[in-house]
C-alpha cells in the first residue's frame, strides 16, 4: 500500500465524465482539472523498509471540480510507518500563497486501548483542506512518509500508472536502492531520464507527460488492464511465487489444530456423512457466524490473528476468515491452502510481481478441485462471488504457475417466472407470481429476503404498486432463505385498482409484475447499454424464462397480439411465443445467454449489441385490445 492521493484520484475520474459526452474522439477534452507536476520519490535501505516522498500541483479549470479538489489526503499504516505534510497551500492566480492552517488538518486513526494496538486497522489517515478554492487556483500539497520496516521481510514493491484522459505537464519518478537489493521493473510510455549506479547504490529516474489528453468514451470499467496504461511496476520479488511463500511463512503457523478447532470441528461437522457435505459445514458456519471485518492485505496487516481470538470476537478479515476454515478442515483430514487473489476489476496481474496487486484471500480444497471465500455470507458451497471468479490465483501451498479460479458453469444461473393475470371488467387486475432460481440468482435473491424486515415484506406489494402510481395490495409467500444455497423459490399475489385502461380502446406491454433478479428484459437492456469503445467489460452467462397466462374478461377483444420470435448467434438465443385462445393469451419467452468467462472481449459486445437491437422490438411490441 502506498500513500493515497484522493484529490489527485478524484480529479482523475471526475475529469473523465465531460469527455464520456463527446461524439469525436478526436478532439481534446473539456478539462475539469489540470496536473501541473507529480513527483514521486523512493528511497530503499536493505531490509525494504523505505521512504517515500511526493507533491503534486493541481490548477483547478472548472467550477465542479472545486469540491474534489479542495482536500486531499494521505494514509499510512500507524505500526510500521509515520508520515508528514511538508506543505499545502493553495497559490493565487497572482501569485499569492495562502498556507493551509493547522486547524485545517484532520486524523482519523484506528487504534487500540491504551496502548494495546488495534483490533484489525491500524491506518491512520490525515486529510487537508485548501484555503479560499476558486477556478483558476494551483492547489499544492507535498508529504513525506516513512516506512520503519517493510511489509514483508527484505521486500519491496510499488507501481503508478496515468490516464491519458487526465492532463498531466511533468510527472518525475524516482528510485534509489541498494545495489545489493536484486530489483526489477517495467515502464510504459516513461522516458528513463537516469540509470545509474554509485557509492553502492542505484538511481532509477522516468518522466511523463501527457499535455493533450484525449477524449474517451468509455464508461465501463469493470475490466482494467493496468499493462494497458503509461505506468511503472518495480519489485523485489522474482516472481508471483515469491508473494504467495513470504505471506504462508507468517501465515501458515496461524492455521494449526488446537483443541478448541478440534472440539468445534466436531460439532460442526457431527451430521457430516462425507467429506464434502463436512466441508460445506465448516464453510457455511464461517460465513455465517464470524463478520467480515474487511482490511484484509496491507501494511500492519498481512498476518492472520490466532484463531483464538478469531472465536473469541466472532469476527475477521479475509486472512482470518481463510485461516480459520483451514484449520477446521485440517482437522477432519482435508487439505487445504490459502490463495492470494485480485478482488478489484484486475483479471490480469502485470509481469513484474507487485504485492498490491492481490488484495484478498479465500480457500482452495485440492481434492474437491474447489475455491470457495467465507467472507462472502451470501454465497452457497461450490460457487464464488463474481469478483473473486475468473480470476489468476496465488496458492499459497502447491504454488502453480497459471492457476485460476473458475466461472459458473454455463446454465446455473437460472430464472424460471410464472404469472397469471386476471384482467377484471373495471381494467383492475389479480393475479400470481411464482419464481424459481438457481445459481447467483438464488444466492442473490435468498441474500435480499434474508434482510428484509417483516413490516417491510407485508407491505412489498403495496409499496411495489404505489410507487408506479397505482393502489395495489397483495401478499409474498417465501421460502426460508437462511441457508446458504444455490436453489431458491418465492410467490406472489397481487390486486391492483384501474391498472388498465377499460372499457375501451387500449394497449399494454409484457412485463414483469413482480420484482426478481433476471427479467429477460435486463438482458436486452444490458445489451443495448454496451460501452461504445471497443473494450473488454465484465460479463457473464444466464438463464431467464418468462411465462405469463392472461385472462381477459369477456366483452374485452384482442386486436392484436405481438409475433413470435426465434433469434440466435453463437452464444445467445431468444425464444418467445405468443398463442391466444379464446379469452386466454399464454406468452412465453426465454433467453439464454451462453457467455463463458467474466470477462468479454468487445467483438462480444458488438454482437450483444446487434443482438439485443434485434429483440426489443419484440419486447416493447404491444397487446391491442377492445
Amino acid at each position: 500500500m502506498k500513500s493515497l492521493f484522493p484529490i489527485f484520484l478524484g480529479l482523475q475520474l471526475f475529469a473523465v465524465l465531460p469527455v464520456l459526452a463527446s461524439d469525436k474522439a478526436d478532439e481534446s477534452p473539456e478539462l475539469q482539472s489540470r496536473v501541473n507536476r507529480y513527483y514521486s520519490s523512493y528511497t530503499i535501505n536493505e531490509d525494504g523498509s523505505f521512504t517515500e516522498t511526493g507533491e503534486t500541483a493541481i490548477t483547478v479549470l472548472k467550477e465542479q471540480a472545486i469540491r474534489y479538489a479542495k482536500q486531499t489526503s494521505i494514509t499510512y499504516s500507524t505500526s510500521i510507518q509515520k508520515a508528514e505534510v511538508i506543505e499545502a497551500y493553495t497559490k493565487k492566480p497572482d501569485g499569492r500563497r495562502i498556507d493551509s492552517p493547522t486547524s485545517n488538518f484532520q486524523v482519523e486513526s484506528n487504534t487500540g486501548k491504551g496502548k494495546g494496538a488495534p483490533v484489525f486497522s491500524d491506518l491512520t489517515t490525515t486529510t487537508v483542506v485548501f484555503p479560499e478554492v476558486e477556478v483558476g487556483d494551483m492547489l499544492v500539497f507535498s508529504y513525506r512518509l516513512t516506512a520503519s520496516e517493510p511489509m514483508f521481510p527484505n521486500q519491496f514493491s510499488t507501481r503508478e500508472s496515468f490516464l491519458r484522459t487526465e492532463a498531466f505537464d511533468d510527472v518525475r519518478i524516482r528510485i534509489d536502492a541498494p545495489v545489493s537489493l536484486w530489483t526489477h521493473y517495467s515502464a510504459r510510455e516513461l522516458t528513463e531520464v537516469l540509470n545509474t549506479e554509485k557509492d553502492g547504490r542505484r538511481v532509477i529516474e522516468w518522466t511523463f507527460a501527457n499535455p493533450n489528453p484525449i477524449k474517451s468514451k468509455r464508461h465501463d470499467f469493470s475490466v482494467y488492464d493496468i499493462e494497458k496504461d503509461p505506468g511503472f511496476e518495480y519489485s523485489t520479488f522474482k516472481n508471483y511465487a515469491e508473494i504467495a511463500e513470504v505471506y504462508g511463512a507468517r501465515a501458515r503457523a496461524k492455521a494449526i489444530v488446537t483443541q478448541r478447532i478440534a472440539k468445534l470441528a466436531g460439532e460442526i461437522a457431527k451430521d457430516s456423512k462425507s467429506l464434502k457435505e463436512t466441508a460445506k459445514a465448516f464453510y457455511d458456519w464461517v460465513a455465517v457466524n464470524i463478520t467480515y471485518a474487511g482490511n484484509c492485505i496491507g501494511l500492519g496487516a498481512v498476518v492472520p490473528h490466532d484463531t483464538d481470538f478469531i472465536l473469541d470476537n466472532r469476527m475477521g478479515d479475509c486472512k482470518d476468515h481463510a485461516t480459520l476454515l483451514q484449520a477446521l478442515l485440517s482437522a477432519k483430514g482435508i487439505e487445504s491452502t490459502q490463495v492470494l487473489v485480485n478482488a478489484g476489476t484486475t483479471y490480469r496481474l502485470p509481469k513484474i510481481p507487485v504485492v498490491s496487486m492481490v488484495n484478498h484471500v479465500i480457500n482452495y480444497i485440492p481434492s474437491m478441485d474447489l475455491y470457495v471465500d467465507s467472507t462472502s455470507n451470501a454465497t452457497p458451497f461450490g460457487m464464488l462471488p463474481f469478483s473473486d471468479a475468473d480470476k489468476p490465483v496465488l496458492l499459497v501451498d502447491g504454488y502453480k504457475e497459471g492457476s485460476k479460479t473458475p466461472t459458473l458453469p454455463i446454465g446455473t444461473n437460472r430464472q424460471t417466472m410464472q404469472t397469471e393475470v386476471h384482467i377484471q371488467p373495471d381494467g383492475s387486475i389479480k393475479g400470481d407470481v411464482k419464481v424459481s432460481q438457481t445459481g447467483m440468482y438464488a444466492a442473490d435473491s435468498r441474500a435480499r429476503m434474508r434482510n428484509l424486515k417483516k413490516e417491510v415484506l407485508d407491505d412489498l406489494v403495496k409499496n411495489l404498486y404505489k410507487s408506479m402510481g397505482y393502489i395495489g395490495s397483495g401478499t409474498v409467500e417465501k421460502e426460508d432463505p437462511t441457508a446458504l444455497l444455490g436453489s431458491y423459490r418465492y410467490s406472489a399475489t397481487f390486486e391492483v385498482k384501474n391498472f388498465y385502461s377499460y372499457p375501451g380502446t387500449g394497449a399494454f406491454t409484457i412485463t414483469p409484475y413482480f420484482y426478481n433478479e433476471a427479467p429477460v428484459s435486463g438482458f436486452i437492456n444490458q445489451g443495448l447499454q454496451q460501452d461504445e469503445e471497443r473494450i473488454e467489460a465484465s460479463c457473464t452467462n444466464g438463464v431467464s424464462i418468462e411465462e405469463y397466462r392472461y385472462y381477459f374478461p369477456k366483452g374485452m377483444k384482442l386486436l392484436s397480439i405481438p409475433d413470435n420470435m426465434k433469434l440466435s448467434n453463437s452464444f445467445l438465443t431468444y425464444e418467445a411465443s405468443y398463442k391466444q385462445k379464446g379469452q386466454v393469451l399464454t406468452v412465453k419467452r426465454t433467453l439464454d445467454d451462453r457467455t463463458h468467462g467474466n470477462v468479454c472481449p468487445a467483438q462480444i459486445a458488438d454482437e450483444y449489441r446487434e443482438f439485443a437491437r434485434k429483440v426489443w422490438p419484440n419486447l416493447k411490441a404491444q397487446v391491442i385490445y377492445k
